[in-house]
């Protein structure tokens, strides 16, 4: 199993892996902001998630 592939257990797991696909987007290229549909089938939720620029504070993470 890669550590992409590793269970996310809190929200902390979860922020940083959706900071790393988004940083990862974005520096390929891709316009992250906007909303995006994540449809996971019948046996699972489906998301709506929305990307918004946010203005950085003094110290960013």
């Amino acid at each position: 199993m890669t550590d992409e592939d590793a269970p996310l257990s809190s929200k902390e797991e979860l922020n940083e892996a959706l900071k790393s696909v988004l940083f990862k987007a974005y520096k390929s290229g891709v316009n992250v902001e906007g909303g995006f549909e994540c449809r996971n089938g019948a046996e699972h939720p489906d998301w709506d998630v929305i990307v918004a620029e946010v203005e950085k504070n003094d110290v960013s993470e």
